[in-house]
């Protein structure tokens, strides 16, 4: 008995030896696509609210300044200076808030952008807008002396559709990686070699004449 189930494993992969090769491709293409679908369905549901603010000269100043401090402005809006200010209004910590906040600015409108990533939309919302009154009222303190006063350009807004990928599209990536790498198994797997023709037996010359005749 015990004979018996040790060689049930070996029969298997002896059956899996025999199945078609081209079959590994769509088979990895299958898995992967089943694997990624269930990801996008078994993962929570994320929501991205954005806020912006926006860089306005003073009377001593110029465009152009202003679009160089909200470039400044962009690059310290995930700051400790920023966050640590902003950690009360938004009841988190310091380092879970710059997991979930992004700034972006442009090179053509003294303008940032300032993103938050939360599993409810009106936590996102909230995040967003927390952190660009931080970086509002930091910016301000020392308008006098860069002549630029930043301005809340728009409040974060409730996002309505969740801004992590949904099912489909995670099943489409999980195919499209299943799919390269069945095809990268079959281009790297082992080529089986031709056996090698066996050498003909040596035929035995004829005997001279003479050894005939004794």
């Amino acid at each position: 008995m015990t004979d018996t189930h040790e060689g049930a494993p070996a029969r298997r992969f002896a059956r899996l030896r025999r199945l078609p090769v081209w079959l590994l491709l769509p088979g990895c293409a299958l898995a992967g696509a089943t694997a990624g679908g269930a990801y996008g369905v078994l993962r929570p549901a994320e929501y991205t609210a954005t806020s912006y603010v926006i860089a306005v000269p003073t009377e001593k100043s110029d465009p152009a300044t202003a679009l160089g401090f909200a470039q400044a402005y962009g690059r310290v809006a995930t700051q400790l200076a920023v966050l640590g200010d902003a950690q009360v209004a938004a009841r988190l910590p310091v380092a879970e808030l710059r997991s979930r906040v992004r700034a972006e600015t442009s090179p053509d409108a003294p303008m940032v952008a300032i993103s938050a990533t939360a599993g409810r939309p009106a936590r996102a919302a909230d995040i967003a807008n927390a952190v660009s009154r931080a970086l509002t009222l930091n910016a301000n303190r020392t308008e006098d002396r860069t002549r630029v006063q930043l301005l809340q350009f728009s409040r974060a807004l409730r996002p309505v559709t969740p801004s992590s990928a949904g099912p489909v599209t995670t099943a489409l990536v999980g195919g499209s990686a299943g799919g390269l790498l069945g095809g990268l198994a079959l281009l790297t797997r082992p080529r089986r070699r031709a056996p090698e023709p066996s050498a003909p037996a040596p035929v035995p010359a004829p005997a001279p004449a003479a050894d005939l005749q004794r």
